[in-house]
Formats: C-alpha cells, sequence, structure tokens
C-alpha cells in the first residue's frame, strides 16, 4: 500500500505517494464475514442456536391459549338420573343437573362459564392476544432497530411475558384475564420478530438463507413440547406458570451469553463494539482479523466511488484531500445512521416493497391460520392433535432450506403459495360436491379423502411460505429500516390471524365458501410475489443510500 504525504505548495495541498506505508482497508459486514471471519462457524451456530430458543417460548405464550381456553367434558350428576343424558345440551339444562368431569379450574371456560351465551367471550381473549401482537411487532420492531437494539428488545419482551405469564395464572376475573392477554400479546409480537434478525444479522450471505429458514424448528418444538406440558397441569392457573418459567429461564441463563448485532452497533455509529463481535467471531471460528482491516457501512462505497472519480479531475485532487484530512479524525467513529417507516415509504424501490409484502404477509396468514383450522377439528384426541400440528411442518421447513439456495427466495415464495392456493381451491370444489344433495354415495369417502389431502397439502405448501417469509423480507430492506419494515409486515400478518377464524366460520353459509377464500388469497399472494426482486446471494445492506446505490449498479 502507498502513503500519502501533504506538502503546502504556496496554500495549496499537493499529494506525493510514498511506498511502504500503510493504509486501513474498510470492508463491509458482509465482506468481512466472507473473507476474514467464517460466514457460519462455532460462534454463528452458537449464537443462532441460543437467540432462537425464544422461538420457543413464542410458541408457548401464544398456543397455550389451546388447552387453557377449551371446553372440557362434562357429565350428569348421579343425583339427576334420567333427567340429564350425553346426548343433552348443557345450554338447555340447569347448572344444578350436570358438572366438569375435572372440576371447574381445568380450563377457564369451566372455570368462569364460558359457555353457551358466553361463549363469544373465549374468541374475544384470543383475538385480543393477536391484537396485541398486532401492535407489540410496530413497537419492537422500531425500538429494536433504533435506541433499545436486538437484544435489549428481546431480554425486555423475555422478561415481561415471565411477569405477564404468572399474573395471568393470578387472574381474578374474566376482564383481568383479557387484560393481560393482551399485554402478553403486545410483547410476544416482539419475541420471534427480536429474535429473528439477532440470530440472523452475523451469518454471511451465502448461509443465512437455510440458517435463516431453520428457527422455525424451534417454534414447532414448541408447539410439540405444549401438549405435554399441559397433560401434567391440572388446571389452567398451573399451566400458565410452568409456561412462564421457560422464558425467565431464559433470560437468566441464555442472553447473558448472547451477543448484540454487530450491524446495529455499526448503524449507530459504535465501530469499536461492532469490531469487538467481529474479531470475537473470528477467534470463535478460527480465524483472525488483520490489523488495518475495519468496518465501514455500505453507503461509504456510494461515497468512495464520488471521491475516487475526483482523482481524474486537477482540481479534484485537492477536494479529496481536503476530505482525507477530515476522516483522519474519524478513522475510530462512524456518524450514527438512522431510520424508520417514513424513510421505507419515501424511496421508490423500498415502496414498492413493503407494500407488496404487506399484501403477501395478510395472504399468507389467512391461508395459514384458516386450513390450520380446518384440519385441527378434524382430530379426536386434542394433545395428539396439537403434536401432529408441530411436527407436521417440519418437512415443509427442510425442503424449502434445502432448495432456498437453488432456486431462490421469490421462485420459493411465488411456488409454494401457488400450490396452497391452487389444493385449497380444489379443495372447495370438493367441499361444494360433497354438499350437493344429488352426489352419489360410492364416492363421499373417496371425495373426503380428496379434501382432506388438499388442505393438508395447502398447509404444507403455507409452512414452506411462512418459513421463507422471515428472511426474504429481511433481505429487501436495509439494517436501519429491517426491523421496522419487518414489524410492519408483520402486523398485516396478525391481521390475517385474526381474520383467519372469520373466514372459517363462513362455512354456515356456503360449506365451499372459506376454501375458496383461503385459494383465491394464496393465488393472489403467489402471483405478486412476481413483481419482487430475488435477494439470493446478494448483500445485506446497511444504510437506505447504500441499498439504492448496490441496487441501482448492478442492475
Amino acid at each position: 500500500m502507498e502513503e500519502e504525504q501533504i506538502l503546502d505548495l504556496k496554500g495549496l495541498k499537493v499529494a506525493l505517494l510514498e511506498p511502504n506505508g500503510e493504509e486501513q482497508i474498510k470492508l463491509t459486514i458482509d465482506e468481512m464475514l466472507q473473507k476474514w471471519t467464517g460466514e457460519f462457524g462455532c460462534w454463528q451456530m452458537r449464537h443462532f442456536v441460543l437467540t432462537s430458543l425464544a422461538w420457543t417460548l413464542e410458541a408457548l405464550h401464544t398456543m397455550v391459549m389451546i388447552f387453557a381456553d377449551r371446553q372440557p367434558p362434562w357429565q350428569c350428576k348421579d343425583s339427576v338420573g334420567s333427567s340429564c343424558s350425553p346426548a343433552s345440551s348443557v345450554c338447555s339444562m340447569a347448572d344444578a343437573f350436570w358438572e366438569w368431569v375435572q372440576g371447574p379450574g381445568v380450563s377457564t371456560v369451566s372455570e368462569w362459564g364460558l359457555i353457551c351465551g358466553d361463549k363469544y367471550k373465549v374468541g374475544v381473549v384470543q383475538s385480543a392476544f393477536f391484537l396485541g401482537c398486532l401492535a407489540g411487532a410496530g413497537i419492537f420492531g422500531h425500538l429494536s432497530d433504533s435506541s433499545l437494539g436486538r437484544k435489549g428488545c428481546l431480554t425486555m419482551v423475555c422478561a415481561a411475558n415471565a411477569v405477564l405469564g404468572i399474573l395471568t395464572a393470578m387472574s381474578a376475573n374474566y376482564w383481568v384475564y383479557l387484560s393481560l392477554r393482551l399485554l402478553t400479546g403486545i410483547c410476544t409480537g416482539g419475541v420471534g420478530l427480536c429474535a429473528f434478525v439477532l440470530a440472523t444479522e452475523p451469518v454471511g450471505p451465502s448461509k443465512r438463507g437455510p440458517v435463516g429458514m431453520s428457527v422455525f424448528y424451534l417454534f414447532s418444538m414448541g408447539v410439540a413440547v405444549l401438549p405435554a406440558i399441559s397433560y401434567w397441569c391440572t388446571t389452567w392457573r398451573l399451566l400458565y406458570i410452568f409456561t412462564s418459567i421457560p422464558s425467565a429461564l431464559f433470560c437468566l441463563c441464555v442472553l447473558p451469553f448472547i451477543s448484540e448485532s454487530p450491524r446495529w452497533y455499526l448503524v449507530r455509529g459504535r465501530l469499536e463494539d461492532a469490531m469487538i463481535v467481529m474479531r470475537s467471531i473470528a477467534q470463535a471460528n478460527g480465524n483472525t482479523i488483520p490489523q488495518g482491516i475495519s468496518l465501514k457501512l455500505d453507503q461509504e462505497e456510494e461515497e468512495n466511488q464520488t471521491q475516487d472519480s475526483t482523482l481524474h479531475d486537477p482540481q479534484g485532487i485537492f477536494l479529496k484531500l481536503d476530505q482525507e484530512e477530515e476522516n483522519q479524525t474519524q478513522d475510530s467513529t462512524l456518524h450514527e445512521v438512522s431510520g424508520n417507516l417514513l424513510d421505507v415509504l419515501s424511496s421508490p424501490m423500498t415502496r414498492s416493497r413493503i407494500i407488496i409484502m404487506v399484501f403477501i404477509w395478510f395472504a399468507c396468514a389467512i391461508v395459514y391460520y384458516g386450513l390450520s383450522l380446518n384440519v385441527v377439528n378434524l382430530s379426536s384426541n386434542l394433545y395428539l392433535s396439537v403434536f401432529l400440528n408441530g411436527i407436521a411442518e417440519m418437512p415443509a421447513f427442510a425442503l424449502t432450506a434445502l432448495f432456498l439456495n437453488k432456486l431462490g427466495r421469490r421462485v420459493m415464495l411465488v411456488s409454494t403459495m401457488l400450490l396452497s392456493g391452487f389444493f385449497a381451491s380444489v379443495g372447495s370444489v370438493i367441499s361444494a360436491v360433497l354438499h350437493n344433495p344429488n352426489v352419489d354415495t360410492s364416492l363421499v369417502g373417496i371425495l373426503t379423502a380428496g379434501q382432506l389431502a388438499c388442505g393438508l397439502v395447502g398447509i404444507f405448501g403455507m409452512a414452506g411460505t411462512y418459513n421463507l417469509l422471515y428472511i426474504y423480507t429481511s433481505e429487501l430492506f436495509p439494517t436501519v429500516v429491517r426491523n421496522a419494515a419487518l414489524g410492519f409486515t408483520s402486523q398485516a400478518g396478525h391481521i390475517g390471524a385474526l381474520i383467519a377464524p372469520l373466514v372459517v366460520v363462513m362455512a354456515s353459509i356456503y360449506p365451499w365458501l372459506p376454501l375458496a377464500i383461503i385459494g383465491m388469497a394464496g393465488m393472489v399472494g403467489g402471483i405478486l410475489g412476481f413483481v419482487l426482486p430475488e435477494t439470493m446471494n446478494r448483500p445485506m445492506y446497511e444504510t437506505m443510500a447504500g441499498m439504492e446505490y448496490g441496487e441501482i449498479s448492478s442492475a
């Protein structure tokens, strides 16, 4: 490298170059991960597993309502005699004629009598939780991009969920329970969001796709474990306590061993902290970052290109020298760079992306939760049904991870959504035939099996879509707005989750209507995916300016 000496000639600065000097080399995080630290080594593996355990906690806090708010079995009282029968409805009998098999404390429904005219209150609680998730995704998406950081937000939401879970178990009445579930939803909305970004940001570009998609195994694991916890908890209050303890253990035993994202440090102007993390990554992976190598924001690439062009201008050299003299005082620090949703919407490039992703997330949630509700209703044993639902999605995760870096994000998104939409539409046609009074009775069994198969294939495809939506969305936006964009789009998913039960209820109007709506949502989402750019093996930009410059340069 060459060292520049500055000579003052009549008040003008001229650069003379001499050999044997040293010059600091600045790389983006992706470049440093690829060249010096390793894209996915021992450090990233440990960091990923520990951080992604938060997804298991999210599954527990979300799916606990299945068991806590269920309607348990009831039986006739012996003293009643023949005036009560199992075929009767509890709504048509006096309370003195029947009782809950396992006692009133087994669920919120049995304790507070949420049956008959009050049955809607169960749905209100579940809607309140998802409404909280909707708000929490936006709140903590912004906070994790700004002052608190990824780790700070993850610590806050997990600690809050542990406390709120214990308080929920102590609810004195239905309205207290409703309020606490709303607050739990707000915190839960930030758990997966913060954990995903924190787990994937230190991973190199070629490994980020498969690694990012693997976080959902941890969510499915939480769903599969929940039936075992519920089976041994005889009351809903005890269930909330045991599903909250893991969040407390995560805060005390896991979070101290998790590092903050170097990308967040970098965009906040904390260059030295970012370099400390990068050096620890390199050391744990058996590599070393040489002296003289430092980090830079990707927007500096554009600035350097502008500065380098002045070397061809006799007057430009003086401008370059003035800039370099100023930069000598800024080698160890970086200006803080921030962004928000207004920045996303003000840029034509990111505005079109986020609008499309909002519709895709919304459609995905309607398809996924709509089909899931139909499949669960076919199962007779609640514990077995939830367990099978937890493990049934894993093959979809494996296949999408396998083909993600071969076919690309856009191809996988389009194909999985169209797959789900197509089979849901076929299921709608089968449903219409099944409910036709003139249908051949010999075909009923085949048609029923075909309808079930269409639903399972639809869930399989949409599980694959959900698996790649997080990684695809995070790659479409730069670091300064990544969590804000991810939180905003996932909010659309929460709205879809709120609407999905209402879509399923429409079967009382026309039996084929729910699957028709679900199929249409999947098809429209798949078609919209064609408009998005491919992000496979593309860099994760840090700033808005860096992304716009990089995308234009590579076009």
